[in-house]
C-alpha cells in the first residue's frame, strides 16, 4: 500500500481567482462566499489526528480549499453543481467537520460546500414517529428538540455535540445505542439529494413530506442504501425523514467483570443471539479495562490519561519514575512521553499483569418490562462473570461523551491518539483482534473495546496511542501505524471500516474489502455524478 504524500510546502496557497469568486457570488450571497486566509485555514481539515500532527508542524497549507460557500437550500446547491460541471471545479460537501477519515478535505482547486445553513427540524409526526430534518443540524441540538417532544432518534455517537445528521448519513454512522436502535441506515425512511448531475431526487416516498420531486424506481437497489454511506461522492444529502422512538424512562445499567477476553466475547455473543437487544453492550479488553477503571468501579481510581500516567509510574523501570512527586505538569508530560514512546514494553506489561475485562450492559425503554429483560440478561452474565453492580454502568452513562474531549492533554505531550473501527463475524472476531494487536504493538499502545454488536458479529474499536521525538517522525509513525493496522485487518479477513467511513484514509484498502466494488462505484458515479465533480478522491482513489 502507498502512504499519503508528506506535505513539505509551508507557503500559503494562492488566493482564489476573481472569476471564481464572481461566479460563486452570482449563486449565493457574497457574505456566504468565504475566501479569507483564516476561513480557508479553518476549513482545511477535519478531526483526523493527522491534521493535528500537521498543525503542530505548521504544515496545513497544502489542504486549503480555493473557497468556501454556504448555500441555504436545494436551489443554490443545484446551481452550484451546474456551475461545477461547466467549469470542472470539484465540490466537497462539509458538515460539522468532525470526521476522522479525511473525507471532507479539499485542495486549492476545490470549493468546500458548507451545509450547516440547512439546520431546521421541518416536521415531526409523533403519531407515526417520523421527523423531516435538514441534514446540517448538529446531532445534540436535533436530539434535544426531539426529546422536548418526548421522542428520540436513538442515535448517540461520541461526537454528538460536534457532528451533523448529514455526516451520520454520509458515513453510515453508528451510535452508542446501536444494538437496540440500529445504525443510521436503519433509522432513515427517505432522503432528498441534490445529485452530482444537478437533479433533486427523493430516495423513497416520504409519508410526511409534500409531493416528491421524482418517483423512486419500482425495481433495482433501494436508493437509501446507495446514498447512505456515499461520503458526498454522489451528491448532497439535504433532508432526511427519520424514524423515531419514545424517549425512554426506564433505565437499567450494570457492570460485569470477566476473567479473560474469550469469556467476555462468548457472553456478548450469547446475549445478542438470545434476541434481547440491549441498548448498550460494551466489552473492554484488558488494556482498555485498566484505563477505564478497575472492578471496584471507576470512581475509585483516576481515568484516562491519569490512569495511564499512574500505570507508568508503577510499572516502568525506576529511572522512569524519578521526580514524580515534583513539578507535576512537567513530570506528567515526561512520563507520558516515556510511556507512549515504549509501546512494545508497555503492551507486553499490560498483557502480563492483567487479563480481566470489563463489560457495560444497559437496557432502556418505556415500560417495566425493561427490568425483566435486564434481570434475565444479568442472570445469564452471572454464569460467566462477576456482577459489579449498578455503579460501573451508571458511571459510563453519565460520562459517555467525555472520552473524546479528554484527548487534548495527550496531544499536549507531543503524542497522538487515534481510533480504528473494524468489524467481522463472531467466528473471526478474536482472531482479528489479536492480529491487529500483534501488528501494532511494536509501534503504538493498543487498546480496544467491542461495541456495536450483532447476532452475527461485532465491531472492534481500537484506540491507538503513539509518540515520536519530532514532527517528521510522528507523521511517519502515524502513517506506518495505519498501514500496518489495515494490512493486518485485510489479512485477517475483517472489514476495514464499520461506522467512520473511508475517505482518503482507507481508500487504498477498499478494493480488498469489496470485491468488484470499484466497478459498481464507477457505475454509480456515471449515473449520479457524470462529470466527477463530487468529492473526488474519496472512498476510491484513481484506478491502479
Amino acid at each position: 500500500m502507498t502512504q499519503s504524500p508528506r506535505p513539505s510546502d509551508t507557503a500559503m496557497p494562492e488566493p482564489p481567482s476573481e472569476a471564481l469568486v464572481r461566479d460563486l457570488e452570482s449563486i449565493v450571497d457574497a457574505e456566504r462566499v468565504l475566501t479569507s486566509g483564516p476561513d480557508r485555514l479553518a476549513y482545511n481539515t477535519d478531526c483526523s489526528p493527522r491534521g493535528i500532527i500537521l498543525a503542530r508542524g505548521r504544515r496545513l497549507a497544502p489542504h486549503q480549499p480555493a473557497a468556501i460557500v454556504q448555500p441555504t437550500g436545494e436551489g443554490e446547491l443545484a446551481e452550484l453543481v451546474r456551475w461545477a460541471r461547466d467549469t470542472g471545479v470539484p465540490l466537497v460537501p462539509y458538515g460539522a467537520g468532525s470526521g476522522v477519515c479525511r473525507g471532507a478535505l479539499a485542495d486549492d482547486e476545490s470549493v468546500i460546500v458548507d451545509l450547516k445553513q440547512l439546520d431546521r427540524l421541518l416536521d415531526v409526526d409523533a403519531s407515526d414517529r417520523l421527523a423531516r430534518i435538514e441534514t446540517g443540524i448538529v446531532g445534540m441540538l436535533m436530539e434535544q428538540e426531539l426529546q422536548r417532544r418526548g421522542l428520540t432518534m436513538g442515535h448517540f455517537p461520541s461526537s454528538l455535540y460536534c457532528s451533523s445528521l448529514g455526516g451520520y448519513l454520509a458515513a453510515r454512522s453508528a451510535g452508542q445505542c446501536s444494538s437496540q436502535y440500529g445504525k443510521i441506515e436503519d433509522m432513515v425512511a427517505s432522503m432528498r439529494v441534490v445529485t452530482g448531475a444537478g437533479e433533486v431526487i427523493e430516495t423513497a416516498p416520504d409519508p410526511i413530506a409534500d409531493e416528491p420531486t421524482r418517483d423512486v424506481p419500482e425495481e433495482g437497489p433501494h436508493l437509501n442504501q446507495i446514498f447512505v454511506g456515499s461520503e458526498g461522492t454522489l451528491g448532497f444529502i439535504t433532508e432526511a425523514t427519520m424514524h423515531l422512538d419514545p424517549q425512554p424512562d426506564h433505565l437499567e445499567y450494570r457492570g460485569f467483570q470477566f476473567a479473560e477476553l474469550s469469556a467476555g466475547l462468548d457472553a456478548t455473543r450469547e446475549i445478542m443471539q438470545s434476541g434481547l437487544r440491549p441498548t448498550v453492550l460494551r466489552l473492554y479488553d484488558p488494556f482498555d479495562t485498566l484505563v477505564k477503571g478497575s472492578s471496584e468501579g471507576e470512581s475509585q481510581t483516576p481515568e484516562g490519561l491519569e490512569r495511564l500516567r499512574d500505570f507508568a509510574a508503577r510499572q516502568l523501570p525506576e529511572g522512569m519514575r524519578e521526580g514524580v512527586e515534583g513539578q507535576v505538569t512537567r513530570v506528567k508530560q515526561a512520563i507520558m512521553r516515556q510511556l507512549v514512546g515504549q509501546p512494545l514494553a508497555v503492551n507486553a506489561a499490560v498483557d502480563s499483569i492483567s487479563s480481566s475485562c470489563l463489560m457495560i450492559l444497559g437496557f432502556e425503554g418505556t415500560s417495566s418490562t425493561i427490568e425483566q429483560k435486564a434481570e434475565y440478561a444479568f442472570d445469564q452474565l452471572r454464569r460467566r462473570g462477576v456482577d459489579l453492580g449498578a455503579h460501573p454502568g451508571r458511571h459510563w452513562r453519565q460520562n459517555r461523551f467525555a472520552a473524546s474531549y479528554k484527548q487534548s492533554p495527550l496531544f499536549e505531550t507531543g503524542a497522538f491518539v487515534d481510533t480504528m473501527e473494524v468489524s467481522t463475524t463472531w467466528q473471526n472476531v478474536e482472531s482479528l483482534y489479536r492480529s491487529v494487536r500483534r501488528a501494532l504493538q511494536p509501534h503504538v499502545l493498543v487498546l480496544a473495546h467491542f461495541s456495536h454488536v450483532y447476532s452475527e458479529g461485532s465491531s472492534i474499536y481500537f484506540t491507538l496511542v503513539g509518540f515520536a521525538p519530532d514532527h517528521d517522525a510522528t507523521l511517519e509513525l502515524y502513517e506506518t501505524m495505519w498501514e500496518r493496522g489495515l494490512d493486518a485487518v485485510e489479512r485477517a479477513g475483517g472489514s476495514i471500516t464499520h461506522h467512520h467511513g473511508v475517505g482518503e484514509l482507507k481508500r487504498d484498502w477498499i478494493e480488498a474489502d469489496h470485491t468488484g466494488g470499484r466497478r459498481q462505484f464507477e457505475a454509480l458515479k456515471s449515473a449520479f455524478d457524470p462529470d466527477g465533480v463530487m468529492n473526488p478522491g474519496k472512498v476510491y482513489g484513481e484506478a491502479p
